[in-house]
């Protein structure tokens, strides 16, 4: 995709650092299945497709997502890449004309350093209008979202054995 193009979808990145590995985060936004519980607008996930390779897992997802009378489906290729702490979601089918998000997952002091983006665009200008807006505020809580289910798993900070805190 031209990065012309790519400018004038909407986009949202944010790197906050956190008191847990870079192991533990991965595994934890690894972990698509367990997304119904926290994420926010994720009402179901389901992996219709498993493949993998020793240093790839590749996985087709369905996610149901929702927010009062609006309903929608989308399918993803989710490419989970464990040695370079990285995950890659790209789009497959739904109700945008594109879809792409990274994470990845850096050592740093006291724990590690969480980077998340996203960028998208609707297919329907009308679903834009609706739903853009909403999503946009639920990508800004994504990555607060996976900070507090890793405080809910993991306990208190593997570096201190304290709670852990949220972002820097």
């Amino acid at each position: 995709m031209n990065n012309r193009y790519e400018s004038f979808m909407p986009s949202f990145s944010t790197r906050h650092r956190i008191p847990f590995t870079p192991d533990q985060m991965f595994d934890l936004v690894a972990d698509v299945e367990s997304y119904p519980q926290f994420v926010p607008l994720c009402e179901n996930l389901v992996i219709t497709k498993r493949d993998g390779t020793p240093d790839r897992t590749v996985l087709t997802a369905r996610m149901d997502v929702g927010y009062k009378a609006i309903r929608e489906s989308l399918t993803t290729r989710v490419m989970l890449e464990p040695d370079k702490k990285r995950i890659l979601v790209e789009y497959l089918d739904g109700p945008f004309r594109h879809l792409e998000n990274r994470w990845s997952f850096h050592e740093a002091p006291g724990g590690c350093d969480v980077d998340f983006y996203i960028t998208y665009e609707f297919k329907s200008l009308m679903l834009a209008m609706l739903m853009g807006a909403l999503f946009d505020s639920a990508f800004r809580k994504f990555t607060r979202a996976f900070e507090e289910r890793a405080r809910k798993i993991y306990g208190p900070s593997p570096a201190t054995g304290h709670p852990a805190s949220v972002g820097v």
